[in-house]
């Protein structure tokens, strides 16, 4: 806990920071939305933590939440469900991109297929190993 305390208080500082620089012109639009989205996530999970450490009730239901094995179970379903449509939508778009002629979006969405194929087998190799 004390870890995401100090990862939210970093957030905070390196988002009013590219917020700042932002809005002086010293960096462009891209990098102060950044800052604005990092100096927003940092105020809420510090609000979250704040209330995670005061409120008992509150501190209950998240740690059964956290260590409940069936929210656990619907957490790693629901990641498998995720990428596995991932792969589809970019294999599709990999078709899809080269029927239009766009070969360099092709070659994006050809790519992060392999990418997430080759993430998988490394995944895989490991957690067999664990268990």
């Amino acid at each position: 806990m004390k870890r995401r305390l100090i990862s939210s208080i970093i957030e905070i500082i390196v988002g009013l920071v590219l917020s700042v620089l932002g809005f002086t012109g010293i960096v462009d639009e891209y990098w102060s939305g950044m800052g604005a989205a990092l100096l927003i996530v940092g105020i809420l999970f510090m609000i979250r933590q704040i209330r995670y450490r005061t409120n008992d009730e509150y501190r209950e239901k998240k740690d059964i939440e956290y260590n409940d094995e069936r929210n656990k179970y619907i957490a790693q379903k629901s990641w498998a469900w995720a990428a596995y449509s991932y792969v589809l939508i970019a294999a599709l778009s990999t078709i899809a991109f080269k029927l239009v002629g766009r070969e360099d979006m092709m070659m994006l969405a050809s790519g992060s297929v392999c990418l997430i194929m080759v993430l998988y087998w490394i995944s895989y190799l490991f957690v067999r190993k664990k268990y």
